[in-house]
């Protein structure tokens, strides 16, 4: 018999580095969840992706036990580092701060279109070079 969701927990975490500190310790603990044993499985799953904050999906289950799921991380955070950039534009439209090739671009869709509504690797694109524009990013071929 499969056990019963006492709860759903959506954070973003640190890759490989998830402490019991806030945002993790209090979300886990009013739950009644073993901290250090969610903190030990998530930092040795996510230790491949350092530097990025991963969205984690933590469920919860009536007897205390857990299970996670992760995302990739964010396309915006994706594209930042194609890019070679720490920031958007703040006006995206007059200032264009960064290029990227259509080649750096469907690298960024490989990762993410896991995570994406389409399995369409074009239509992936489309959704990646709108993102890419909102943050003052030019995709050139």
């Amino acid at each position: 018999m499969a056990k019963k969701v006492a709860s759903y927990i959506k954070l973003q975490i640190n890759a490989g580095a998830a402490t019991p500190a806030p945002p993790v310790g209090p979300a886990l603990g009013q739950r009644g969840v073993n901290i250090m044993e969610f903190t030990k499985a998530f930092n040795e799953k996510t230790k491949d992706k350092m530097g990025f904050k991963v969205p984690t999906i933590i469920t919860v289950y009536t007897d205390k036990s857990f299970s996670f799921i992760t995302k990739q991380p964010p396309a915006s955070a994706l594209l930042m580092r194609a890019a070679g950039i720490k920031k958007g534009s703040e006006n995206p439209l007059k200032n264009k701060i960064a290029k990227i090739t259509r080649a750096q671009l469907m690298e960024v869709v490989e990762m993410k279109i896991q995570d994406l509504n389409t399995n369409d690797k074009d239509m992936a694109a489309n959704t990646i070079a709108g993102q890419a524009r909102s943050m003052g990013i030019e995709v050139i071929d």
